[in-house]
């Protein structure tokens, strides 16, 4: 990272020193040559991977229209600036002063002053971190333009007058995209440390890198599919996702997992979790540490896990009345058949959490009691300040979405993915970007990022309902929402209510849950964890990470409720437990997955999570 100006005292970064002076002073020319020749090589081999697809009529839709959309939102921002032509003589007039003040600093910097930069990236930016952006006037000044620019474009969506405010996040998100993929430190000329690479490899790095990027292209059927983690280093049911346990009932669209108990003694009310279907399951069973699976187990509980199938063009109809009757109904009969209890504790995970409460809020229309509380994991049921995802939500763009879906009968994994990757483009894309095709480095083993590249597809009716109703009518919040033949109304949900938000959560912000937290009927406990839309809630106890913080009754403006928290060090877990447990505190002797009136299908994690996208 780059260092404070006065850090120890110093004024700013010292004069260029002998840059590159570890390199051989002459390159082997000869292999540079041969790795020349082999990079034009492997480029034709990247060509050929992406024409394949389109060859054989089988290329992905959709690129051009999201292309198409970045396009009309900045024209829009455009036409604002160009409706005002003393705006944009101001405009200029500011980037022109900025680069004449970058220009005169470098200057000095080159005559040997030691001046304060112009503009500094931000501590956590990685991008910069190798000292010579710092130490050469030329790489600091490569890198000071870039973020002189960077600032200008976003002060230029910013200033423009009359934008709608679904316009202006658009523009934002866009020209973060932009920006991501121009930065100097994704090219080679421009990146001290890839010039050394470079040179010091005569090229093979590249080379490298190009074989990768072709294999790439190859996986994701013709679109660049960035490989985040080594994928050999992990297998589901070895290394990842290995909590004992059996699959105990099946049926189109969920496999229902109980999990093997590890204690003398179990609560006698059964735990239902229902994750997203958006991700698979195991992102709360990576391995035994960060098992939160695993934790509850070893709590005590008796923990059955919902695991969606990964859809195909079978399941082009199943809707969301599908996904609560099949899913979550369906497991509930199960978990009563096996255990004998009719009602259970459940866990709902982000869009999981969603498909809960509408499910809790047709039970209440329908006064079915057998779900008695709830818990929510970074979940939306208000959506009015929905997070960065919402960038994607407008009539025309879900009309897009809806016309791609009708070709095959879902959405293509890899959609879902790019969006998600595209919120954090710096960190998900150009970092791997840089390290495999441009250093030619594999990517470690991450389990995180190998499950986050495990993509799922969406069935064709579930996501537009969720696209329309939620995202862009938030129907369930205003009490509109229809299901069933029912009308739901969330303040009819009495049962008591744990919801976690994340404090750094751009999916589902940590206000938008704590508003959607006073559309209940009964007891909200809202608790804010630190980190975010994951981090925070595979959080462990072991790991001493992090924090949440605790507060009265969620009523008011969230910003009012922040001054009256506690905060409190560490994992939240054993808070969540104190809660579920002084609910139901009675024990029972532990059930074992496969010797009730269910018996076991095949050993956890199940069949449905090994299918890929």
């Amino acid at each position: 990272m780059c260092p404070p100006a006065d850090e120890k005292g110093k004024a700013g970064p010292k004069p260029a020193e002998a840059p590159f002076a570890e390199l051989p002073a002459v390159p082997d020319f000869e292999a540079m040559a041969q790795n020349m020749g082999k990079l034009v090589e492997q480029a034709g081999k990247v060509t050929a991977a992406y024409l394949k697809p389109i060859e054989r009529g089988e290329a992905k839709t959709g690129q051009a229209d999201e292309a198409s959309e970045m396009v009309k939102v900045l024209g829009r921002v455009a036409e604002r600036w160009v409706s005002d032509p003393q705006k944009i003589i101001e405009a200029q007039g500011a980037i022109t002063s900025d680069f004449l003040s970058l220009w005169s600093s470098t200057l000095k910097r080159l005559g040997g002053e030691q001046v304060e930069p112009v503009i500094a990236p931000e501590k956590r930016d990685a991008r910069f971190a190798d000292p010579e952006w710092d130490s050469h006037p030329v790489f600091d000044f490569v890198k000071q333009a870039y973020l002189l620019t960077t600032r200008w474009a976003e002060g230029m969506v910013e200033q423009a007058d009359e934008l709608d405010p679904h316009t202006r996040d658009k523009a934002r998100f866009y020209v973060k995209q932009i920006a991501g993929a121009l930065s100097p430190s994704n090219f080679v000329a421009t990146n001290p440390e890839l010039l050394r690479e470079t040179m010091a490899q005569n090229g093979e790095n590249l080379v490298r890198g190009m074989k990768m990027l072709a294999e790439d292209v190859e996986a994701g059927g013709g679109e660049l599919k960035i490989r985040q983690s080594d994928a050999g280093a992990f297998q589901v049911g070895v290394n990842i996702a290995t909590t004992p346990g059996k699959v105990i009932y099946r049926n189109d669209i969920i496999e229902l997992i109980q999990y093997a108990p590890a204690t003398e003694t179990v609560l006698k009310r059964p735990l239902l979790i229902v994750p997203p279907w958006i991700n698979k399951f195991y992102i709360l069973d990576l391995n035994a540490e960060k098992s939160f699976i695993r934790w509850c187990v070893s709590q005590g509980l008796t923990v059955f896990c919902i695991s969606w199938v990964n859809p195909d063009h079978r399941h082009a109809l199943k809707d969301f009345e599908s996904y609560m009757r099949e899913g979550i109904f369906a497991a509930l009969e199960a978990i009563e058949q096996v255990t004998g209890e009719k009602q259970v504790s459940t866990i709902g995970y982000c869009v999981g959490g969603t498909l809960l409460g509408v499910t809790l809020a047709y039970m209440a229309a329908t006064r079915d009691k057998r779900i008695a509380s709830a818990t929510f994991f970074t979940t939306q049921v208000d959506f009015s300040h929905a997070g960065e995802l919402s960038v994607f939500v407008d009539e025309e763009q879900i009309r897009a979405v809806e016309e791609q879906m009708a070709e095959r009968g879902y959405l293509d994994g890899s959609r879902m993915s790019g969006a998600f990757n595209m919120l954090r483009p710096n960190d998900l894309i150009w970092s791997y970007a840089v390290n495999n095709y441009l250093k030619g480095k594999a990517p470690t083993p991450f389990d995180l990022l190998y499950w986050n590249s495990d993509s799922t597809r969406m069935p064709a009716a579930n996501h537009s309902f969720y696209l329309r109703n939620c995202y862009l009518e938030n129907k369930l919040s205003k009490g509109e929402m229809r299901l069933g033949g029912k009308r739901l109304d969330l303040k009819k949900v009495k049962i008591p209510i744990y919801n976690l938000a994340t404090r750094e959560d751009h999916i589902a912000p940590a206000k938008s849950v704590f508003l959607g937290s006073q559309t209940f009927g009964g007891p909200v406990d809202y608790v804010m964890a630190g980190s975010g839309h994951i981090a925070g809630v595979v959080n462990p106890p072991n790991k001493v990470k992090y924090q949440y913080w605790t507060g009265p009754k969620p009523e008011g403006a969230f910003e009012d409720w922040m001054k009256k928290t506690e905060e409190h060090p560490g994992s939240w877990w054993p808070h969540w437990l104190g809660w579920l447990e002084k609910q139901a505190p009675k024990r029972v002797k532990p059930r074992i997955p496969g010797e009730g009136p269910l018996p076991a299908l095949e050993d956890a994690p199940g069949s449905y999570v090994k299918i890929k996208a």
